[in-house]
């Protein structure tokens, strides 16, 4: 997916980026793609990350604690 978002930038417009072939390049499905470099979606572990409530530290020390 990092390959084929530089391959993406190195184009002058977002008009001009032909998705559908960048994006069987690399194996990746299209809308994947788009959807990454327009930043409307983020990579699991980040959205993971977010929606954790409690810190790695609290986790280990909880984890400890029982």
């Amino acid at each position: 997916l990092e390959e084929a978002l530089a391959e993406c930038d190195t184009f002058v417009s977002e008009d001009a980026i032909p998705w559908s072939k960048i994006a069987e390049k690399h194996g990746i499905v299209r809308s994947t793609l788009t959807r990454t470099w327009r930043g409307e979606t983020r990579p699991h572990k980040e959205k993971v990350l977010a929606q954790q409530k409690l810190t790695l530290q609290q986790e280990e020390e909880l984890v400890r604690y029982i």
